[in-house]
Protein backbone atom coordinates (compact mmCIF):
# COMPACT_ATOMS: atom_id res chain seq x y z
CA UNK A 1 0.00 0.00 0.00
CA UNK A 2 1.14 3.51 -0.80
CA UNK A 3 0.66 6.28 1.74
CA UNK A 4 0.57 10.05 1.51
CA UNK A 5 0.07 12.96 3.86
CA UNK A 6 -3.45 14.28 4.33
CA UNK A 7 -3.11 17.74 2.86
CA UNK A 8 -0.49 19.85 4.62
CA UNK A 9 -0.59 17.73 7.78
CA UNK A 10 1.89 15.13 8.93
CA UNK A 11 -0.86 12.49 9.05
CA UNK A 12 -0.14 9.49 6.79
CA UNK A 13 -3.13 7.89 5.10
CA UNK A 14 -3.52 5.18 2.45
CA UNK A 15 -4.02 6.23 -1.18
CA UNK A 16 -7.43 4.55 -1.09
CA UNK A 17 -10.06 5.46 1.50
CA UNK A 18 -12.59 2.83 2.56
CA UNK A 19 -16.08 4.28 2.29
CA UNK A 20 -18.65 2.70 4.59
CA UNK A 21 -21.95 4.14 3.35
CA UNK A 22 -23.20 0.69 2.32
CA UNK A 23 -22.54 -0.84 5.75
CA UNK A 24 -25.96 -1.47 7.21
CA UNK A 25 -28.30 -0.63 4.32
CA UNK A 26 -26.72 -3.03 1.79
CA UNK A 27 -23.94 -4.87 3.65
CA UNK A 28 -24.71 -6.87 6.79
CA UNK A 29 -22.52 -6.30 9.84
CA UNK A 30 -20.49 -9.55 9.63
CA UNK A 31 -19.67 -8.86 5.97
CA UNK A 32 -18.79 -5.25 6.79
CA UNK A 33 -16.39 -6.48 9.48
CA UNK A 34 -14.75 -8.83 6.99
CA UNK A 35 -14.28 -5.95 4.54
CA UNK A 36 -12.67 -3.78 7.23
CA UNK A 37 -10.39 -6.63 8.27
CA UNK A 38 -9.38 -7.09 4.63
CA UNK A 39 -8.69 -3.36 4.39
CA UNK A 40 -6.18 -3.60 7.20
CA UNK A 41 -4.64 -6.72 5.72
CA UNK A 42 -3.93 -4.74 2.55
CA UNK A 43 -2.70 -1.64 4.39
CA UNK A 44 -5.78 0.58 3.99
CA UNK A 45 -5.82 2.67 7.17
CA UNK A 46 -8.19 5.48 6.10
CA UNK A 47 -11.93 4.86 6.72
CA UNK A 48 -14.73 7.34 6.01
CA UNK A 49 -18.24 7.40 7.43
CA UNK A 50 -20.94 9.86 8.57
CA UNK A 51 -23.42 10.10 11.40
CA UNK A 52 -26.39 9.90 8.99
CA UNK A 53 -25.22 6.70 7.30
CA UNK A 54 -27.70 3.92 7.83
CA UNK A 55 -30.31 6.40 6.61
CA UNK A 56 -33.93 6.87 7.57
CA UNK A 57 -34.86 5.29 10.86
CA UNK A 58 -31.44 3.63 10.94
CA UNK A 59 -29.32 6.78 10.98
CA UNK A 60 -26.18 6.09 12.97
CA UNK A 61 -26.21 2.38 12.22
CA UNK A 62 -23.05 2.52 10.09
CA UNK A 63 -21.07 4.17 12.88
CA UNK A 64 -22.36 1.47 15.24
CA UNK A 65 -21.12 -1.28 12.91
CA UNK A 66 -17.68 0.34 12.84
CA UNK A 67 -17.78 0.77 16.61
CA UNK A 68 -18.54 -2.90 17.12
CA UNK A 69 -15.59 -3.72 14.88
CA UNK A 70 -13.30 -1.44 16.88
CA UNK A 71 -14.52 -3.11 20.09
CA UNK A 72 -13.08 -6.45 18.92
CA UNK A 73 -9.64 -5.03 19.69
CA UNK A 74 -6.55 -6.42 18.03
CA UNK A 75 -5.30 -2.94 17.15
CA UNK A 76 -8.29 -2.22 14.92
CA UNK A 77 -8.86 1.28 16.30
CA UNK A 78 -5.19 2.12 16.70
CA UNK A 79 -4.40 1.28 13.07
CA UNK A 80 -7.37 3.23 11.67
CA UNK A 81 -7.61 6.89 10.73
CA UNK A 82 -11.34 7.29 11.21
CA UNK A 83 -13.17 10.14 9.48
CA UNK A 84 -16.82 10.89 10.13
CA UNK A 85 -19.17 13.76 9.34
CA UNK A 86 -21.92 15.88 10.83
CA UNK A 87 -24.55 18.22 9.35
CA UNK A 88 -27.57 16.12 8.41
CA UNK A 89 -30.54 16.05 10.77
CA UNK A 90 -30.37 13.16 13.22
CA UNK A 91 -33.79 13.94 14.72
CA UNK A 92 -36.89 16.05 14.22
CA UNK A 93 -36.17 18.76 16.79
CA UNK A 94 -34.42 22.07 16.16
CA UNK A 95 -30.63 21.84 16.60
CA UNK A 96 -30.58 18.15 15.65
CA UNK A 97 -28.55 19.04 12.58
CA UNK A 98 -26.46 21.70 10.82
CA UNK A 99 -23.40 23.41 12.32
CA UNK A 100 -24.50 25.34 15.39
CA UNK A 101 -22.06 25.07 18.30
CA UNK A 102 -24.73 23.14 20.15
CA UNK A 103 -25.15 20.52 17.45
CA UNK A 104 -21.42 20.24 16.87
CA UNK A 105 -20.99 19.32 20.54
CA UNK A 106 -23.93 16.93 20.64
CA UNK A 107 -23.19 15.29 17.29
CA UNK A 108 -19.57 14.67 18.21
CA UNK A 109 -20.46 13.04 21.51
CA UNK A 110 -23.08 10.87 19.81
CA UNK A 111 -20.63 9.73 17.11
CA UNK A 112 -17.98 8.93 19.72
CA UNK A 113 -20.48 6.75 21.55
CA UNK A 114 -21.56 4.89 18.41
CA UNK A 115 -17.96 4.45 17.24
CA UNK A 116 -16.91 3.26 20.72
CA UNK A 117 -13.82 5.46 20.69
CA UNK A 118 -12.55 8.47 22.62
CA UNK A 119 -11.60 10.57 19.60
CA UNK A 120 -12.34 11.18 15.92
CA UNK A 121 -9.28 11.61 13.73
CA UNK A 122 -10.94 13.71 11.01
CA UNK A 123 -14.23 15.46 11.82
CA UNK A 124 -15.84 16.68 8.62
CA UNK A 125 -18.66 19.13 7.97
CA UNK A 126 -20.89 17.30 5.47
CA UNK A 127 -22.18 20.51 3.88
CA UNK A 128 -21.85 24.26 4.27
CA UNK A 129 -24.19 25.81 6.84
CA UNK A 130 -24.88 29.32 5.55
CA UNK A 131 -26.62 30.35 8.78
CA UNK A 132 -23.71 29.52 11.12
CA UNK A 133 -20.87 32.07 11.34
CA UNK A 134 -17.35 30.75 11.16
CA UNK A 135 -16.55 32.28 14.54
CA UNK A 136 -19.12 29.96 16.09
CA UNK A 137 -18.07 26.89 14.11
CA UNK A 138 -14.36 27.27 14.82
CA UNK A 139 -14.92 28.03 18.48
CA UNK A 140 -16.86 24.77 18.81
CA UNK A 141 -14.19 22.81 16.92
CA UNK A 142 -11.45 24.37 19.05
CA UNK A 143 -13.22 23.18 22.20
CA UNK A 144 -13.49 19.63 20.82
CA UNK A 145 -9.80 19.74 19.87
CA UNK A 146 -8.80 20.96 23.33
CA UNK A 147 -10.90 18.18 24.89
CA UNK A 148 -9.09 15.62 22.73
CA UNK A 149 -12.32 14.54 21.03
CA UNK A 150 -11.19 15.46 17.51
CA UNK A 151 -7.76 15.91 15.96
CA UNK A 152 -8.38 17.41 12.50
CA UNK A 153 -11.27 19.25 10.86
CA UNK A 154 -12.40 18.77 7.28
CA UNK A 155 -15.14 19.85 4.90
CA UNK A 156 -17.32 18.12 2.34
CA UNK A 157 -19.28 19.55 -0.58
CA UNK A 158 -17.85 23.05 -0.04
CA UNK A 159 -17.41 25.61 -2.81
CA UNK A 160 -14.00 27.17 -3.32
CA UNK A 161 -15.04 30.43 -1.68
CA UNK A 162 -16.43 28.53 1.32
CA UNK A 163 -12.97 27.01 1.80
CA UNK A 164 -11.38 30.45 1.54
CA UNK A 165 -13.74 31.96 4.12
CA UNK A 166 -13.21 29.05 6.48
CA UNK A 167 -9.43 29.22 6.25
CA UNK A 168 -9.19 32.98 6.67
CA UNK A 169 -11.45 32.82 9.73
CA UNK A 170 -9.34 30.01 11.17
CA UNK A 171 -6.10 31.89 10.51
CA UNK A 172 -7.46 34.90 12.40
CA UNK A 173 -7.90 32.60 15.43
CA UNK A 174 -4.46 30.95 14.99
CA UNK A 175 -6.32 27.69 14.36
CA UNK A 176 -5.28 25.02 11.86
CA UNK A 177 -8.67 25.09 10.13
CA UNK A 178 -9.58 22.66 7.35
CA UNK A 179 -7.11 19.99 6.29
CA UNK A 180 -9.29 18.23 3.68
CA UNK A 181 -12.22 18.66 1.33
CA UNK A 182 -14.40 15.74 0.27
CA UNK A 183 -16.02 16.42 -3.10
CA UNK A 184 -17.77 14.75 -6.00
CA UNK A 185 -14.95 14.20 -8.48
CA UNK A 186 -14.44 11.74 -11.30
CA UNK A 187 -13.75 11.64 -15.04
CA UNK A 188 -17.35 12.53 -15.86
CA UNK A 189 -17.79 15.22 -13.19
CA UNK A 190 -14.82 17.62 -13.07
CA UNK A 191 -16.49 20.85 -11.93
CA UNK A 192 -14.31 21.13 -8.83
CA UNK A 193 -11.33 21.83 -11.10
CA UNK A 194 -12.77 25.33 -11.57
CA UNK A 195 -12.28 26.62 -8.01
CA UNK A 196 -12.33 23.88 -5.36
CA UNK A 197 -9.10 22.19 -6.43
CA UNK A 198 -7.22 25.52 -6.74
CA UNK A 199 -8.50 26.56 -3.31
CA UNK A 200 -7.46 23.22 -1.83
CA UNK A 201 -3.99 23.55 -3.34
CA UNK A 202 -3.60 27.13 -2.09
CA UNK A 203 -4.64 26.33 1.47
CA UNK A 204 -3.01 22.89 1.64
CA UNK A 205 -6.15 20.74 1.81
CA UNK A 206 -6.17 17.14 0.70
CA UNK A 207 -8.98 16.38 -1.77
CA UNK A 208 -10.94 13.20 -1.02
CA UNK A 209 -13.10 12.36 -4.06
CA UNK A 210 -16.42 10.59 -3.54
CA UNK A 211 -18.30 8.66 -6.24
CA UNK A 212 -15.09 7.98 -8.18
CA UNK A 213 -16.97 5.73 -10.64
CA UNK A 214 -19.89 8.16 -10.97
CA UNK A 215 -22.44 5.73 -9.63
CA UNK A 216 -20.96 2.83 -11.57
CA UNK A 217 -21.09 4.50 -14.99
CA UNK A 218 -17.28 4.42 -15.18
CA UNK A 219 -17.11 0.81 -14.05
CA UNK A 220 -17.80 -0.89 -17.38
CA UNK A 221 -21.54 -0.28 -17.44
CA UNK A 222 -22.01 -0.88 -21.19
CA UNK A 223 -20.18 -4.20 -21.12
CA UNK A 224 -22.16 -5.28 -18.08
CA UNK A 225 -25.39 -4.35 -19.86
CA UNK A 226 -24.43 -6.45 -22.87
CA UNK A 227 -23.60 -9.37 -20.61
CA UNK A 228 -26.90 -8.96 -18.73
CA UNK A 229 -25.11 -8.24 -15.43
CA UNK A 230 -26.41 -4.72 -14.95
CA UNK A 231 -29.61 -2.85 -15.61
CA UNK A 232 -29.66 0.93 -15.28
CA UNK A 233 -32.79 2.80 -14.29
CA UNK A 234 -33.94 6.29 -13.39
CA UNK A 235 -31.36 9.08 -13.26
CA UNK A 236 -28.48 6.68 -13.96
CA UNK A 237 -30.18 5.55 -17.17
CA UNK A 238 -30.73 9.15 -18.26
CA UNK A 239 -27.08 10.01 -17.60
CA UNK A 240 -25.93 6.90 -19.44
CA UNK A 241 -27.98 7.75 -22.53
CA UNK A 242 -26.72 11.34 -22.50
CA UNK A 243 -23.08 10.25 -22.32
CA UNK A 244 -23.27 6.89 -24.09
CA UNK A 245 -20.82 7.85 -26.83
CA UNK A 246 -18.25 9.08 -24.30
CA UNK A 247 -18.62 6.00 -22.12
CA UNK A 248 -18.32 3.72 -25.13
CA UNK A 249 -15.11 5.47 -26.21
CA UNK A 250 -13.84 5.20 -22.64
CA UNK A 251 -14.52 1.49 -22.38
CA UNK A 252 -12.85 0.92 -25.75
CA UNK A 253 -9.75 2.77 -24.51
CA UNK A 254 -9.68 0.69 -21.32
CA UNK A 255 -9.86 -2.47 -23.43
CA UNK A 256 -6.89 -1.25 -25.47
CA UNK A 257 -4.96 -0.64 -22.25
CA UNK A 258 -5.88 -4.07 -20.91
CA UNK A 259 -7.39 -2.66 -17.71
CA UNK A 260 -10.84 -2.70 -16.19
CA UNK A 261 -12.70 0.64 -16.59
CA UNK A 262 -13.11 1.03 -12.84
CA UNK A 263 -9.37 0.58 -12.32
CA UNK A 264 -8.58 3.27 -14.87
CA UNK A 265 -11.07 5.70 -13.31
CA UNK A 266 -9.47 5.28 -9.88
CA UNK A 267 -5.94 5.46 -11.28
CA UNK A 268 -6.83 8.70 -13.06
CA UNK A 269 -7.98 10.25 -9.77
CA UNK A 270 -4.78 9.12 -8.08
CA UNK A 271 -2.86 11.10 -10.72
CA UNK A 272 -4.75 14.34 -10.07
CA UNK A 273 -3.20 17.31 -8.23
CA UNK A 274 -4.22 17.66 -4.56
CA UNK A 275 -6.02 14.29 -4.48
CA UNK A 276 -5.19 12.36 -1.32
CA UNK A 277 -7.36 9.27 -1.65
CA UNK A 278 -10.49 8.40 -3.64
CA UNK A 279 -13.26 6.86 -1.55
CA UNK A 280 -14.16 3.32 -2.57
CA UNK A 281 -17.46 2.10 -1.14
CA UNK A 282 -17.67 -1.66 -1.63
CA UNK A 283 -20.82 -3.64 -0.90
CA UNK A 284 -18.91 -6.92 -0.96
CA UNK A 285 -15.43 -8.23 -0.22
CA UNK A 286 -14.91 -8.97 -3.92
CA UNK A 287 -15.65 -5.35 -4.79
CA UNK A 288 -13.08 -4.21 -2.22
CA UNK A 289 -10.41 -6.49 -3.65
CA UNK A 290 -11.23 -5.24 -7.16
CA UNK A 291 -10.63 -1.63 -6.10
CA UNK A 292 -7.08 -2.48 -5.00
CA UNK A 293 -6.09 -3.21 -8.61
CA UNK A 294 -6.08 0.51 -9.38
CA UNK A 295 -2.94 0.95 -7.30
CA UNK A 296 -1.00 -1.03 -9.90
CA UNK A 297 -2.29 0.92 -12.91
CA UNK A 298 0.06 3.52 -14.37
CA UNK A 299 -1.32 5.95 -16.93
CA UNK A 300 1.20 7.56 -19.27
CA UNK A 301 0.91 11.08 -20.67
CA UNK A 302 -0.62 9.85 -23.93
CA UNK A 303 -3.36 7.98 -22.07
CA UNK A 304 -4.07 10.96 -19.81
CA UNK A 305 -4.40 13.18 -22.88
CA UNK A 306 -6.80 10.69 -24.46
CA UNK A 307 -8.91 10.64 -21.30
CA UNK A 308 -9.06 14.44 -21.41
CA UNK A 309 -10.30 14.21 -25.00
CA UNK A 310 -13.08 11.82 -24.02
CA UNK A 311 -14.00 13.62 -20.81
CA UNK A 312 -12.87 17.25 -21.15
CA UNK A 313 -11.76 18.84 -17.89
CA UNK A 314 -12.15 22.35 -16.56
CA UNK A 315 -9.50 25.03 -16.40
CA UNK A 316 -9.10 27.17 -13.31
CA UNK A 317 -11.65 29.99 -13.12
CA UNK A 318 -11.88 32.56 -14.65
CA UNK A 319 -9.75 31.31 -17.57
CA UNK A 320 -12.19 28.44 -18.09
CA UNK A 321 -14.89 30.84 -19.27
CA UNK A 322 -13.16 34.20 -19.74
CA UNK A 323 -9.84 35.56 -20.94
Amino acid sequence: MEYTHLGRTGLSVSRLCLGTMNFGPLTEEPDAHRIMDAAHEHGVNFFDTANVYGWGENKGRTEEIIGNWFAQGGGRRERTVIATKLYGDMGEWPNDGKLSALNIRRACDASLKRLQTDHIDLYQMHHIDRSAPWEEIWQAMEVLTAQGKIIYSGSSNFAGWHIARAQEAAAARNYLGLVSEQSLYNLMERSIELEVVPAAQHYGLGVIPWSPLHGGLLGGVLRKEREGRRRTEGRAKETLEKHRDQIEAYEDLCAELGHEPGDVALAWLLSRPAVTAPIVGPRTLDQFHAALRALDVELDAKTLDRLDEIFPGRRTAPEDYAW
